[in-house]
C-alpha cells in the first residue's frame, strides 16, 4: 500500500485550498457590497448566487475535464466546440434559475426608472435581454480563458517538479555508478600493495591487512550514505597513506597535513582518496628521491585541497598516458554532479612535478 507522505499531502491540499479562499473572496466581498447599498436583499442575494454557480460550473468543466482531455491533448477544434457549448447551456440554465426568482413588480419599477432617466439623458439603451446575454457570454469567456492559463500553470509547475525530481534521480544513479567505480579500482591498487608486501615482511602485511579491513569498514558503512563528516574522511585517508607508507622507501619525502578544525563539514565520501591514490601511484621512484605533499585547509564553509608529487624519471614516458586514470576521471565527474559551479579544480603538470588544486564551496554542516 503507497505510503502518503506530508509532502504529497501538502501537494493537494494546497490546490484545493486556494481554490476554496479564491470562492469564498468572490462570493464574500460583493456580498458585503449588496448588503451596504441595498441591504438584506434576499432576491438579489439568490441570484447573486445562482450566476456564481454557474460560473463555477463552466469554470470546473474546463478545468477538470475540457482542458485536459481535448485542449491538452491537441484537439483544439473539439475544445472550441465543447467549450461553446458549455456556455450556451449555461446561459439557458442562467436563464431558467433567473425566471424561478424573478421579481415582475420590482422589474417593472426597475425598468421603468431606467427608461425614465435614457430618455432624459437622450441615450439609447439596448434591450435588456440582449444586455444580459452579451454579459454572460463575455464572463463566460472570460472565465473559460481563465481555466485554460490555471491549468497551463499547474501543468507547468507540475512538469518542472518531475523534471526536478528526474534530475535529482538521476544524480543519485549516477553518484552510486561512479562510487562504484572508485571502490573497486582502489582496492585493486590495495590488494596488490599488499600482495608484493607479503614476500618482503610478514608483520607489516598483517598490518596492512588490519588496516585494510578499517577501509573497508568505512566503504561498506560510511560511503553508503551520499554524505560522511570530514572527520571521517580525514580518518580514512590516514588510514590509506599509512597502508600505502609501509612498502614506501626512506628515499620518498611524505609530507602529510590534513586539519584538525572544522572536521564537521559533510562531504561526499572518497572524494580525495583518488588523488592521494594517484600520487602514491605515480609519485613514487625506486633510483631517485621522490615526494608526495597531501595538504588540507578548512575554514568559511570551505575546503582547500593541494596534492603534489614528483614524477620520476623512470615514469616519464607513461606518465601523461596513465596519471588522470579512472580514478581521477570519476573524481571529476562527481564533482561536477555534487558541486555545480561551487568547486575550482586545477590539475598543473610540468615535467618533474604533478599538482591537483581543488577548491570546495560548501553548503551545509553536520
Amino acid at each position: 500500500m503507497p505510503v502518503t507522505t506530508p509532502t504529497a499531502i501538502q501537494k493537494k491540499v494546497l490546490p484545493t485550498s486556494l481554490h476554496v479562499l479564491a470562492w469564498l473572496v468572490l462570493i464574500i466581498l460583493p456580498q458585503l457590497i449588496i448588503n451596504r447599498y441595498w441591504g438584506n436583499q434576499n432576491r438579489i442575494n439568490w441570484h447573486f448566487f445562482s450566476n456564481a454557480a454557474v460560473y463555477g460550473v463552466i469554470f470546473y468543466v474546463n478545468y477538470l475535464w475540457l482542458v485536459p482531455r481535448y485542449y491538452f491533448q491537441d484537439k483544439r477544434y473539439k475544445y472550441v466546440i465543447f467549450a461553446v457549448v458549455v456556455i450556451a447551456a449555461g446561459y439557458f440554465l442562467n436563464l431558467e434559475i433567473a425566471e424561478l426568482l424573478r421579481n415582475p413588480e420590482r422589474e417593472r419599477a426597475i425598468e421603468e426608472a431606467i427608461s425614465k432617466v435614457m430618455k432624459d439623458e437622450k441615450i439609447v439603451r439596448p434591450p435588456f435581454r440582449q444586455m444580459q446575454f452579451y454579459y454572460f457570454i463575455l464572463l463566460g469567456v472570460i472565465v473559460t480563458v481563465f481555466s485554460i492559463g490555471l491549468r497551463m500553470i499547474e501543468q507547468y509547475t507540475a512538469s518542472e517538479r518531475r523534471q526536478k525530481e528526474l534530475e535529482r534521480e538521476k544524480l543519485n544513479s549516477e553518484l552510486a555508478f561512479l562510487k562504484n567505480q572508485v571502490s573497486p579500482h582502489f582496492f585493486f591498487n590495495t590488494l596488490n600493495n599488499i600482495y608484493s608486501l607479503v614476500e618482503i615482511n610478514t608483520e607489516d602485511a598483517r598490518a596492512a591487512i588490519l588496516k585494510l579491513s578499517k577501509l573497508m569498514r568505512y566503504l561498506l558503512y560510511e560511503s553508503e550514505h551520499g554524505e560522511t563528516s570530514l572527520e571521517n574522511e580525514i580518518e580514512f585517508m590516514r588510514h590509506y597513506i599509512d597502508l600505502m607508507e609501509l612498502r614506501v622507501s626512506k628515499k620518498v619525502d611524505i609530507d602529510i597535513q590534513l586539519p584538525v578544525d572544522h572536521t564537521d563539514y559533510k562531504v561526499p565520501p572518497l572524494l580525495f582518496i583518488p588523488f592521494i591514490e594517484n600520487a602514491f601511484k605515480h609519485g613514487i621512484s625506486y633510483r631517485e628521491k621522490s615526494f608526495i605533499k597531501v595538504k588540507m585547509t578548512t575554514g568559511n564553509n570551505r575546503i582547500a585541497f593541494v596534492c603534489e608529487n614528483s614524477i620520476g624519471s623512470d615514469k616519464k614516458e607513461k606518465h601523461d598516458e596513465n596519471h588522470s586514470g579512472i580514478g581521477l576521471e570519476n573524481v571529476t565527474k562527481r564533482l561536477n554532479l555534487l558541486f555545480p559551479e561551487k568547486y575550482k579544480l586545477d590539475i598543473r603538470q610540468t615535467p618533474e612535478v604533478f599538482t591537483v588544486d581543488l577548491e570546495i564551496e560548501l553548503t551545509t554542516k553536520k
